[in-house]
């Protein structure tokens, strides 16, 4: 299989990519790949690591607030439309798959106006505008939430979860101890995505003193830009300070409970590994996805939600206490989360596109 794929700007568009191209390598070996991001975002600093051929694009998302700004937004567009046209003939792919972020944008549409069949996939619950831009020109649409699929055009959407799920299951289980953790003693991890939140890091800054002589252990990892600032926070010795965690999947087998922000790889993970959960979601993001994609969880009695807002003093250190010590609370949101796991969401993914290609 000769693949296009293109995801960008976030961790939760390009982990989800990756998860695709991990299961058509697994299913078809002498596959080839072409990735295209953008020039300056996180893609072309992850893509290459895994020797995936990458080609960038330069093109930004369109401003709603400064309206004259997209004047220049446009003609980066037809630029990257026409260097897309080049890639896409001298590659030939048997299909052109887009994961999110405005990068799919010029990649997929001029796909389609090519006559080349195209996949795109929505991660959160809110439909992305190039998503939403996109449906009516693709072949096919897998969602990750139930509730998306009425975003999208009936007949060729399917509900397929995230692929990121089925990657957290295969990865291996870390163990407590290698964090210096007890394995008597329940977990709670405290993690706000790979870089950190400097509120909710702040707000945090505050709070851990008050899990001292807890009945279980806490860590509390900072993410990279803040580990300098929270590393010497005056703790007690059920606490632990880390600024990143490798395979965070693979301790999240060992974890009681996780304290995290509500992006779409992060809920798939929590999902397809049974993990109760108090969610505090990100108000930053675009048409406030992260708090729609918690309420998902909230409205399915899956998960616990705290809107930022919100945190005080108190509502955090008491919430993580009354769950953890709760064990018929805990069964219950693990039983609620078994309902809403697909377990196999890239073979899903593989097996839909392979139909697509064979397709006459």
């Amino acid at each position: 299989m000769r693949v296009i794929i293109s995801a960008g700007g976030t961790g939760g568009h390009i982990y989800p990519a990756l998860a695709i191209i991990n299961k058509i390598k697994e299913k078809e070996p002498d596959s080839k790949f072409l990735y295209i991001g953008t020039h300056n975002r996180m893609e072309k600093d992850i893509i290459p690591k895994y020797n995936i051929p990458f080609e960038n694009i330069e093109i930004y998302g369109f401003n709603r607030k400064k309206i004259f700004s997209n004047f220049k937004t446009l003609k980066y567009l037809i630029k990257a439309k026409k260097k897309c046209k080049k890639l896409i003939n001298e590659f030939r792919p048997d299909i052109v798959i887009g994961v999110g972020g405005y990068v799919t944008y010029p990649v997929i549409s001029v796909a389609s106006k090519l006559g080349i069949k195209t996949f795109i996939h929505e991660q959160n619950s809110v439909a992305g505008l190039s998503n939403i831009s996109l449906s009516k020109k693709v072949d096919l649409i897998g969602v990750s939430f139930k509730s998306s699929l009425s975003s999208f055009p009936k007949g060729k959407t399917i509900f397929t979860g995230n692929p990121c799920g089925e990657d957290a299951i295969k990865k291996e289980k870390i163990s407590k101890q290698e964090y210096g953790l007890s394995k008597e003693k329940k977990l709670v991890i405290i993690v706000m995505g790979s870089l950190g939140s400097l509120n909710v890091n702040n707000y945090l800054k505050n709070i851990i003193p008050s899990f001292k002589s807890k009945n279980y252990e806490v860590l509390f990892i900072t993410g990279k830009n803040y580990y300098d600032e929270l590393k010497n926070i005056k703790h007690s010795n059920n606490v632990k300070i880390v600024p990143y965690v490798e395979s965070l999947a693979g301790l999240f087998k060992s974890t009681d409970l996780l304290v995290t922000r509500a992006g779409a790889s992060t809920i798939s993970e929590i999902i397809s590994l049974n993990i109760p959960s108090i969610l505090i979601p990100s108000p930053y993001v675009p048409n406030n996805h992260q708090y729609k994609n918690a309420k998902d969880l909230l409205d399915s009695s899956s998960a616990i939600l705290i809107e930022e807002k919100d945190l005080d003093k108190n509502i955090l250190v008491d919430t993580i206490d009354n769950l953890i010590n709760d064990e018929k609370k805990l069964n219950e949101i693990k039983n609620n989360l078994n309902k809403l796991k697909v377990d196999n969401s890239a073979t899903v993914i593989y097996e839909n596109i392979k139909k697509l290609i064979d397709r006459k």
